[in-house]
């Protein structure tokens, strides 16, 4: 099976693996701080790694004091962490529809979503696209709450000349196996704004406050430490860092094939009816996670599974998040964000990894050919 999204390592990637495995540190080391080190230098803000993108969210959500009476507006066309994160800390979700072009959240829909009691509003970069960030931040200060950009397909895309990480109060990344760059499982936040940084690090580490200047009781001894909010313990270790540190050397490298391959698309595909090609905003430099292609005429589902049925691994990215059955209990309901929804009915992602072929790439468009011209 021809997978939608794959990994790639190569012998540096084993070789600081293994340096990692040798050395004195496992964990909370100093291949972290390099790691974070080497994050901010592509994504344009300080960074903390953490244990995944969805910790990366809870961790985001708690560095911006999020809680139980707020309400936090975001895109039903996300992976679940994006909401559920939110809800973790007791907010209210409210979700506001996105743009038929890109799937990323709509600035009109968010400001009619606002209300008095509007935290955050968090975007989300989808399949690498980022989301209109000016006028989200302009919505966002107008009501006093925090902007937050889920990049976890975005790293290494730009935003009229910026990098991602630069354009969001909060901005979180994945680092999972079918991402840009993975760490094996792995994850980050960062932040221009230092205050948000460190509450954001303090959570990730249980909580634990070692500040001396911080510290209530700063004359217990050397050893002592304390937690003034409770966290969690989201840490990512050496090993893995170390893993991350060697995959964004190649990151250029990563971006370069990802954009050939959705030239390729573009070109082979272009003609094709029935499809209908994901697009490219002016002043847009997207990383491109994933090539999402919408099938039109109600064929979604056939040739989803006509395509699984060749050895073509497919995917749908993704359920819109109100249709899980744990909203669904909150008193969400099917309809709430009709763009998203018909969005949703179409959609079907190529796939699109580093080290996909362009003999492998052939194959998937003579496939769908086939059964589109059927």
């Amino acid at each position: 099976m021809l997978p939608y999204g794959r990994q790639s390592i190569d012998p540096s990637d084993v070789a600081a693996v293994v340096a990692a495995l040798g050395s004195d540190w496992l964990t909370t080391g100093p291949r972290v701080a390099q790691f974070e080190a080497d994050l901010e230098a592509v994504t344009g803000a300080p960074c903390v790694a953490v244990s995944n993108g969805s910790t990366a969210l809870h961790t985001a959500y708690a560095a911006a004091g999020i809680g139980p009476g707020d309400e936090v507006i975001t895109t039903p066309m996300t992976f679940v962490a994006t909401a559920s994160g939110a809800c973790l800390r007791g907010a209210t979700v409210v979700f506001a529809d996105v743009e038929d072009d890109t799937a990323n959240l709509d600035p009109a829909a968010v400001e009619a979503a606002v209300t008095p009691r509007t935290r955050a509003v968090a975007a989300v970069d989808y399949a690498g696209h980022p989301a209109e960030y000016d006028a989200l931040r302009k919505i966002s200060e107008r009501a006093g709450a925090v902007l937050i950009g889920d990049a976890a397909h975005a790293i290494g895309s730009t935003y009229h000349g910026r990098p991602v990480g630069t354009l969001a109060d909060l901005t979180t990344y994945s680092f999972f196996p079918t991402k840009n760059l993975t760490t094996g499982e792995g994850g980050a936040v960062a932040s221009p704004r230092p205050d948000l940084l460190d509450r954001a690090r303090t959570f990730r580490t249980v909580g634990l406050v070692r500040d001396p200047a911080r510290l209530r009781y700063p004359d217990e001894g050397a050893w002592h430490q304390e937690v003034h909010e409770f966290g969690l313990n989201y840490r990512l270790p050496d090993v893995l860092c170390a893993l991350g540190s060697a995959q964004l050397r190649r990151l250029a490298g990563f971006k370069r094939r990802r954009a050939e391959l959705t030239v390729r698309y573009d070109a082979l595909l272009g003609d094709l009816p029935g499809l209908r090609l994901p697009t490219q905003r002016e002043g847009v430099d997207p990383m491109r996670h994933l090539y999402p292609v919408r099938i039109l005429d109600g064929r979604r589902r056939e040739v989803f599974d006509r395509m699984r049925a060749a050895g073509i691994g497919v995917q749908v990215n993704y359920i819109p998040v109100y249709w899980h059955p744990v909203f669904e209990d909150l008193g969400y309901r099917r309809g709430m964000c009709p763009v998203a929804e018909t969005f949703y009915a179409e959609q079907l992602s190529l796939p699109l990894f580093v080290d996909l072929t362009d003999a492998d790439q052939d194959r998937v468009v003579e496939a769908l050919r086939q059964i589109l011209g059927s």
